[in-house]
């Protein structure tokens, strides 16, 4: 893969729902506030995990990751 071709894609963020206590510091970090709590989820230990709102709209910066206390973030840009 050339640097132009890995330019090209669109990062990709990933919350693992089985660590997320679903605390909200990536929700504060994210310059573009498309990270929310998932009410409509209940992870195993009892938390609403992060998500992810719009893809489209992530430019891959790693906020969210370097916040996340849980290390439940992980970015592929």
């Amino acid at each position: 893969m050339t640097y132009s071709e890995k330019d090209d894609r669109m990062p990709i963020i990933h919350v693992d729902d089985s660590v997320c206590k679903g605390c909200g510091m990536c929700v504060i970090a994210c310059p573009k506030q498309i990270i929310e709590l998932d009410v409509s989820k209940i992870n195993l230990k009892g938390y609403h995990p992060a998500r992810l709102t719009d893809q489209s709209k992530c430019i891959g910066c790693g906020a969210c990751r370097t916040m996340c206390p849980d290390v439940a973030i992980t970015v592929e840009a």
